[in-house]
């Protein structure tokens, strides 16, 4: 089963299941799945076109917590961050901070990174490595950190 026909499964079951909070996120997921095949004249997308829009969801709830939180609205932060829970579920399983900071230090040194002005070099070493298995925040906030120092 693929990624998007899990999707789609879990929202089926969630409507049944009268999950009002699962049902409408999935669909709203789904809806995003659905838009970026039409998007590119595609029936289904691949599990990576799949994952971008998963990630794509969890950017903007993750911007609208900050955003609710600066408001002083937790309850509707709250919301978004339950929200926020079930999408990840979504996504496959992310590498830790140990471990990126490794993955860091190899492409530093293959690249031959001398300051800030190598990030662009470094950061599409490592997320060629990486891919989908980390979040593109994180990799940056590691990659500025090991080259300030270096």
């Amino acid at each position: 089963m693929t990624l998007e026909e899990k999707i789609f499964s879990d929202y089926k079951d969630a409507l049944k299941a009268r999950d009002s909070l699962k049902s409408s996120i999935l669909s709203l997921l789904r809806a995003d799945i659905l838009k970026s095949a039409v998007d590119k004249n595609k029936s289904k997308l691949d599990e990576a076109e799949v994952i971008v829009a998963i990630k794509k969801q969890i950017k903007q709830h993750q911007d609208s917590i900050e955003q609710f939180q600066k408001g002083a609205r937790l309850e509707l932060a709250e919301k978004e961050a339950k929200e926020l829970e079930i999408i990840k579920t979504y996504l496959p399983a992310q590498l830790g901070e140990s471990e990126l900071v490794v993955i860091v230090n190899e492409a530093v040194a293959v690249v031959g990174a001398q300051g800030m002005k190598d990030m662009g070099k470094v950061m599409k070493e490592v997320l060629e490595k990486v891919g989908s298995a980390a979040d593109g925040k994180l990799v940056s906030e590691l990659v500025r950190k090991k080259l300030g120092l270096a």
